[in-house]
């Protein structure tokens, strides 16, 4: 999943705040404090950001694996050896 861009409540925009939360929770601030700072003050935009989580670096890895793993049987198919 990719971060938001708006609340998927109540569609106010979001984007542009993920990267600054993110780095500052990282950081070891508290969330709701960081939140307040970056004036997020509806529970719906606060719940959005607070539980969104990204899989986008995750799910490339996969690609990748299931890329080597389909050379490697068209290889195998086709008689010729595995690089």
């Amino acid at each position: 999943m990719l971060p938001p861009v708006r609340c998927f409540t109540c569609g106010a925009p979001l984007g542009h705040l993920w990267e600054e939360f993110q780095r500052r929770v990282r950081a070891g601030e508290d969330p709701s404090k960081v939140l307040d700072d970056l004036g997020v003050y509806r529970y719906c935009c606060r719940r959005t950001l607070f539980t969104s989580v990204t899989y986008i670096e995750e799910m490339a890895m996969y690609h990748v694996i299931r890329m080597r793993a389909a050379r490697q049987m068209q290889g195998e198919t086709l008689g010729g050896g595995v690089e």
